[in-house]
């Protein structure tokens, strides 16, 4: 297998723009992978639940993440989510996305079927010997409905399977014990928190990185965020957190929607109206955001000084 790649600092999930017919939007993707690069990301994330990687089929995941690779050109390493049923059917899109150019593969626990800890053990085993790319563990059970034991995780990463962890548990309590559990251990993981209100207190916690879904609105706070926590000055990275919380004031927007709609609804409200990408269009079937929510969300932009964007 390669050598592991290293994912440390601010790795955003890549959002997909689409066109009002649903299809990706290539020039908007290009320019935004262009923007949160120059707005100082360390690596991107590809194919994740930002990205409405759920929606699409196998060849567009495929060409998202040749123009993501593509546009990149070297500057920065790229993760690509493969998030399928098994452990079978991971392998094979997984196989195709380090054909496409993935640095590193980031997939989850099975979804649909029923596991123990042991079967998700092995289901992570098989995916490895699978592909010649680092492969990642994704710990998110409100979509896959399991959670990652911390014992499963250390193990897997003694064993060479996995090489990290992206936590989007929403499980403070439970990240800060495997933080603990990392180091007692040697540290066989890089470990990333997909919590964005608290990156500050992760990163004084121990944590590599951050893989915050608003970055694709604002990058650059979440890059002088992790900047001031690697100097050690924790009143500036606390009081960045405190502004970008404010931003993130734009999720909690969208009332009765789901929670696609709401977060990545949110998201794309924001990138459109600060010109980071054409259309606020959703995946097919997502429900968009209407004229006053988007109006909303625009005020909370324009009060932490974010309308208009200077596009990369």
């Amino acid at each position: 297998m390669s050598a592991p790649i290293t994912f440390t600092g601010v790795i955003p999930p890549v959002a997909t723009p689409m066109l009002p017919d649903h299809s990706i939007d290539f020039a908007s993707l290009e320019r935004l992978v262009d923007y949160l690069i120059s707005a100082g990301c360390s690596g991107l994330f590809a194919l994740g639940s930002t990205g409405e990687t759920a929606y699409l089929t196998d060849d567009q995941r495929v060409e998202v993440l040749r123009t993501i690779v593509a546009t990149a050109e070297g500057r920065v390493p790229v993760i690509a989510g493969a998030i399928e049923l098994t452990a079978a059917r991971t392998a094979h899109l997984a196989q195709r996305l380090v054909e496409a150019g993935a640095d590193a593969i980031v997939t989850t626990a099975p979804l649909y079927t029923l596991n123990s800890q042991s079967e998700i053990a092995d289901h992570f085993r098989t995916i490895a010997a699978a592909i010649d790319a680092p492969l990642w563990a994704y710990d998110v059970p409100v979509r896959v409905h399991s959670k990652l034991g911390i014992d499963l995780l250390i193990q897997l990463g003694k064993e060479g399977v996995v090489h990290g962890v992206k936590d989007s548990s929403g499980d403070d309590v439970g990240f800060r014990r495997l933080l603990a559990a990392n180091e007692a251990a040697g540290r066989p993981l890089q470990l990333l928190t997909g919590h964005e209100m608290v990156v500050d207190a992760m990163l004084l916690a121990g944590a590599d990185g951050v893989v915050p879904g608003v970055a694709n609105v604002e990058a650059e706070g979440y890059v002088r965020l992790f900047d001031a926590a690697a100097r050690g000055d924790w009143d500036a990275a606390r009081a960045e957190q405190e502004r970008i919380n404010r931003m993130f004031d734009i999720v909690f927007q969208p009332t009765g929607l789901s929670g696609d709609a709401t977060g990545v609804g949110a998201f794309k409200a924001a990138m459109h109206a600060r010109g980071l990408i054409d259309h606020a269009t959703m995946a097919a079937t997502v429900t968009p955001l209407d004229d006053e929510t988007v109006q909303k969300v625009r005020g909370i932009l324009a009060g932490v000084d974010l309308l208009p964007v200077a596009t990369a």
